[in-house]
């Protein structure tokens, strides 16, 4: 048994996503990623004395559809509160939040277990609340610059109970709540920029012990990769510091990717306590269940509900339906493409092969693809009709449809690349082939099937390409077996 299989994992996640308002939470800022540096504040955004905050109704919105997608409870009275610290991008000195009144507690995220079963993560508590402003440590010397656009940039955290067992887990439960977040067009959910984030608890304890083990939250993780190997380091320095007797300290720490490890913040004994009190200037929000049902209507299809429909009605592996679904554009291209096909497995081909991988290298999004899905969908009839070759029909008919509008049927007509299916003119091919080989067909006959091969590729070189492989293969057999 190794060291690492004499301990259980145990990880709890916490999301920060924020969330595609115009408008920041509590104020009429605006809400724009990339601009210069305090530039998206105001009095309010910053605290100034007697101003007062309002609630942004598309955060409510939008932490509502997110509950509802994951099966949450939705509270009717919503509270807001202050959480209160002092820090240097914290301009008002508290955060307005949610503390004992989350919009949303319950729910689930199905991830696969290291086992490949499907595995349900439960979700603690799903609150709304708003994001600090942003240090910047390496652009000076000798000075943090803090930018304070993010200040009052409306999060929902996502808050999952301590199920998840492994650094796979973990990596497979944050690309599910993005993917997620990006169906519901909550969260552009780009780690990179920071608007989606993740903090991780950590522990590890003996298999078969009845208490978890000392728990260690790492912060400043901008990948879902880096996730991944901040938990990996974790794991191993708690338990080497079990196996050499000493204790795991209940603390923060940070990850640092250039060195894959991670290093203390601070103790949490030595932590404030934030003194949440109920937010005086703003008054609850009652959330009724006629305003549930309203949100409820205006979900898109959701990943899990387009997988379900692509591995059972349209019969594809969960590989290719997992492709498919990763990204929502491309599973409703896809969906509606099957509308005018019955070729499902044909569809997911093509989507996964040849169109992403043009949009790959134009660097485009299916939204500005040029070939609508009806098009799409003839060149798949085409190619099951036997008139034109797979092979064709990727190399030659599709290029040529995304340089025009004309139907893929109407392309290989007049370009002559359709194939021929007539036996007449096959069987002629078919004997000009054998009579330039007489010895090998002699062979052929005495038991070399491998040089079928050989006549295929004289009968393709004689017609230009344009027999049916299928066709032609039959009747060469045929006339070589006589």
């Amino acid at each position: 048994m190794s060291l690492r299989e004499k301990y259980e994992v145990v990880i709890g996640l916490e999301v920060h996503a924020q969330l595609l308002t115009k408008t920041k939470a509590y104020s009429s800022d605006e809400n724009i990623y990339g601009e210069a540096p305090n530039t998206k504040t105001s009095v309010i955004s910053l605290g100034h004395p007697g101003t007062l905050p309002r609630s942004n109704k598309k955060v409510i919105e939008y932490a509502v559809k997110l509950g509802i997608a994951v099966g949450s409870n939705i509270r009717e009275r919503n509270e807001y509160a202050r959480k209160n610290y002092f820090y240097a991008d914290l301009p008002k000195g508290y955060q307005i939040t949610q503390d004992t009144t989350p919009i949303c507690n319950g729910g689930t995220i199905q991830i696969k277990d290291d086992k490949g079963n499907n595995k349900q993560i439960a979700i603690t508590r799903i609150h709304m609340e708003e994001d600090a402003g942003k240090s910047i440590h390496d652009l000076d010397p000798f000075n943090t610059l803090i930018d304070l656009n993010r200040a009052g940039v409306p999060l929902v955290e996502i808050v999952s109970d301590p199920d998840i067992r492994s650094s796979d887990e973990a990596y497979q439960y944050i690309n599910e709540v993005r993917k997620l977040v990006r169906y519901l067009d909550i969260c552009d959910g780009n780690m990179e920029e920071g608007s989606l984030r993740c903090d991780a608890n950590i522990s590890v304890m003996l298999k078969g012990a009845s208490e978890f083990g000392t728990k260690v939250e790492v912060k400043n993780m901008n990948s879902t990769r880096n996730v991944k190997r901040a938990i990996e380091f974790e794991i191993d320095r708690q338990i080497a510091l079990v196996e050499a007797g000493k204790e795991v300290s209940h603390e923060t720490r940070s990850f640092n990717s250039a060195n894959n490890s991670t290093i203390s913040m601070r103790h949490k004994e030595e932590a404030n306590d934030y003194r949440y009190f109920p937010e005086p200037d703003l008054q609850a929000v009652i959330v009724t269940q006629e305003y549930i049902e309203k949100v409820k209507n205006s979900l898109p299809p959701l990943p899990s509900e387009l997988f379900q429909k692509f591995t059972t009605e349209f019969g594809l592996s969960d590989y290719d339906a997992n492709i498919l679904t990763d990204d929502k554009e491309i599973a409703l291209y896809y969906n509606e493409l099957c509308s005018s096909t019955k070729n499902y497995k044909s569809a997911a081909n093509f989507v996964n092969g040849s169109v992403k991988s043009y949009l790959n290298e134009k660097a485009i999004s299916i939204a500005n693809f040029s070939i609508n899905p009806k098009r799409l969908a003839n060149l798949i009839s085409i190619v099951d009709q036997g008139k034109v070759s797979n092979t064709v029909a990727t190399s030659k008919v599709f290029p040529t449809m995304l340089a025009c509008n004309d139907t893929a049927d109407k392309i290989a007509t007049d370009n002559n690349w359709t194939q021929e299916s007539d036996s007449d003119a096959l069987d002629h091919y078919i004997k000009l082939a054998i009579a330039k080989y007489p010895e090998k067909a002699k062979d052929y006959k005495e038991g070399k099937k491998g040089l079928i091969g050989l006549f295929m590729g004289e009968v393709m070189k004689l017609s230009k390409g344009q027999a049916d492989p299928k066709l032609a293969n039959q009747l060469l057999r045929t006339q070589l077996e006589k």
